[in-house]
C-alpha cells in the first residue's frame, strides 16, 4: 500500500499546484453567482417594461397582408406585433427574420447608425443627444457572447448614473442586451471566471468546451484523491497548514468533489444525456394544425382597448391553438390569452380530459401513463425567480425515454419536457451543483447554506494555493 499512497500523494500534490488557484476562483465567484445567476443581458420583463404600447389607431395592414409584403404568406412562422421606431410593426421569424410596418406596409431595412440611437434613447428614456454611438460590431464582444446569432449590432453608451450600455439589433430594430456597470463590475466575479466566460476563450466554442471538460474531469480526480488522503493519513501529524488543509479536506472536500465533478457534467461529456428519438408529440396537437395567418381580422383598436381594460399591450403575439386564432397579449406585468375573433380575454383553462385523449390519440406508441395538474412547482419543472407559469399538466408517457411533459393549460405550451436520462442528468448536474432541492431552495436557508460551503471550499483551496506555492519555490531553488 505504500507505493500506492505515495503515487497518490504525488499525484494530488501536482494537481493541486496546478489548479488549486481555479478552484479558489470557482468557490468565490460561486457565491456570487447566487446573486448574479448569469452575464448581463436583457431579460424579458426588462424588455417588456422598456418596450412602447402599441398604438392601434395607426394600423392599416393585417397580419395576412404583412406576410404578403415579407414573402412569409405561407409559412409566416412566429408572428408578433410590436412597437418597432416607434410604430407598430408586424415580425415573422426567421431565418432571417422579417418586419414589416403596420402603417404603411414597407418592409423594415436593416437599422444603421442613425437609427440605432434613436432607438437606445427611446429604450432608454433619454434624449437623442445623451446617447453615444460606439461602434457596429460583426462579431461578438465580452457582452454579446450568447448574442452571436443576432449580429451584427449596434452598440450605444447612454451617459447616465448607471453607466448603460446599450446593443441594438441591426435586423431586429430593438435592443438586445442591456449592460450596467453594476452588472459588468458583477460579472467579473461572477459568471466570467465561474465559467470561464473569457471573450477570446468562450467565442471559440471547441476549445473553451475541452478546457472545461480538461479541467474539470482532472479536477474531480484530484478532489477524489484528497479525499482519500485526508481519511487514510489522519495519523500522520502533519502541524501548521497541511494540517488544516487535511481537516477542512476531509469535510469541504466532499463538496469540492460533487461541484467540480457536477461541473463537468454540465457540459454533457460524450453527449450521454441526449437522445436520438423525437418523444411524444404535443406541439401539433395543442395547435391543431399549421398557423394559417389570413384566419386573423384587422386588429379592431376600440375591441381590443376595451377587452384590456386600459392595460397597455406591448406585444401580441399571434397563436394558433386547437385549430383556431387566438392571440398571446403581453403587458408589462401580465400573460392574456385573447379570442381573435371575439375579442375577449380567455379566463378558464382549456378542458384537460378532452386534450389529454387528444395527446393520446396522436401518440399510440406512448401511452400516457399519468396525469396531474401540478399548482407547485416539483423537482424537474421549477424556476427561483418564480416567473415560469402555473397551474401547469404534467403528463407522463410510457414511451422508451419515459418521456415527462408539462403544458401550461392557459396558453396550451410545452414548457417543459425531460427525458430518463435528462432527468438523471438534473440530479447529478443542478443536483449537486446547486443543491436545489424543492424542500428548500426557495427560502434564505439555502443562501445560507450554500454561501457556508462555499466559504469553507474557498478556505481549503486558498490553504491548498499556499502549499503549492511554497512547493513551488522549494522546487524552484
Amino acid at each position: 500500500m505504500a507505493p500506492v499512497r505515495a503515487w497518490l500523494i504525488l499525484v494530488h500534490r501536482y494537481l493541486g499546484i496546478a489548479l488549486a488557484l481555479l478552484f479558489l476562483v470557482w468557490f468565490v465567484s460561486g457565491i456570487a453567482m447566487i446573486y448574479a445567476r448569469d452575464m448581463p443581458r436583457l431579460t424579458p420583463r426588462s424588455r417588456l417594461a422598456h418596450l412602447p404600447p402599441i398604438d392601434f389607431d395607426r394600423i392599416r395592414f393585417t397580419a395576412s397582408q404583412a406576410a404578403a409584403r415579407a414573402e412569409r404568406a405561407e409559412r409566416p412562422g412566429r408572428t408578433t406585433l410590436l412597437s418597432i421606431q416607434g410604430r407598430p410593426a408586424y415580425r415573422f421569424s426567421g431565418p432571417p427574420a422579417a418586419t414589416v410596418f403596420a402603417d404603411t406596409g414597407e418592409l423594415m431595412k436593416p437599422v444603421g447608425e442613425r437609427e440605432s440611437v434613436d432607438i437606445a434613447a427611446r429604450f432608454a428614456d433619454v434624449a437623442p443627444d445623451r446617447v453615444q454611438y460606439r461602434r457596429r460590431l460583426e462579431n461578438a464582444d465580452q457582452w454579446t457572447i450568447t448574442q452571436r446569432r443576432q449580429l451584427p449590432l449596434h452598440k450605444i453608451a447612454v451617459e447616465d448614473a448607471a453607466g448603460t450600455e446599450l446593443y441594438v439589433s441591426e435586423a431586429l430594430g430593438e435592443v438586445v442586451v442591456e449592460t450596467t456597470r453594476a452588472s459588468r463590475a458583477l460579472a467579473w466575479i461572477a459568471a466570467i471566471p465561474h465559467w470561464l466566460y473569457f471573450a477570446p476563450l468562450r467565442l471559440n466554442d471547441g476549445l473553451w468546451r475541452q478546457v472545461i471538460l480538461w479541467t474539470s474531469g482532472l479536477g474531480s480526480v484530484s478532489a477524489a484523491i484528497g479525499l482519500v488522503l485526508a481519511f487514510t493519513q489522519y495519523r500522520v501529524a502533519y502541524a501548521g497548514l497541511m494540517r488544516w488543509h487535511y481537516l477542512t479536506g476531509a469535510f469541504f472536500g466532499v463538496f469540492a468533489l460533487t461541484w467540480v465533478f457536477s461541473g463537468m457534467l454540465s457540459m454533457e461529456p460524450w453527449f450521454w444525456a441526449s437522445s436520438d428519438r423525437s418523444g411524444p408529440s404535443i406541439g401539433p396537437v395543442l395547435a391543431g394544425g399549421r398557423m394559417d395567418v389570413s384566419a386573423f381580422p384587422a386588429i379592431d383598436a376600440p375591441a381590443f382597448r376595451a377587452a384590456l381594460g386600459g392595460r397597455p399591450a406591448k406585444e401580441i403575439e399571434f397563436h394558433w391553438l386547437r385549430n383556431t386564432p387566438w392571440f398571446v397579449v403581453r403587458t408589462t406585468d401580465e400573460t392574456l390569452l385573447v379570442d381573435a375573433v371575439q375579442i375577449e380575454v380567455q379566463q378558464r383553462m382549456f378542458d384537460a380530459p378532452a386534450l389529454l385523449q387528444q395527446i393520446a390519440a396522436a401518440n399510440p406508441e406512448a401511452a400516457i401513463a399519468d396525469s396531474s395538474l401540478i399548482e407547485r412547482y416539483d423537482a424537474y419543472y421549477y424556476d427561483r425567480d418564480r416567473s415560469a407559469p402555473l397551474p401547469v399538466m404534467r403528463i407522463g408517457f410510457e414511451d422508451p425515454d419515459r418521456t415527462i411533459v408539462y403544458v401550461d393549460p392557459h396558453l396550451l405550451e410545452v414548457v417543459g419536457r425531460f427525458t430518463r436520462r435528462e432527468r438523471v442528468q438534473r440530479w447529478l448536474y443542478h443536483g449537486l451543483h446547486s443543491l436545489d432541492f424543492p424542500f428548500w431552495y426557495y427560502s434564505r436557508a439555502w443562501d445560507v447554506v450554500m454561501i457556508a460551503l462555499l466559504s469553507g471550499g474557498s478556505v481549503l483551496s486558498a490553504i491548498g494555493v499556499v502549499i503549492g506555492w511554497r512547493r513551488l519555490r522549494r522546487l524552484t531553488r
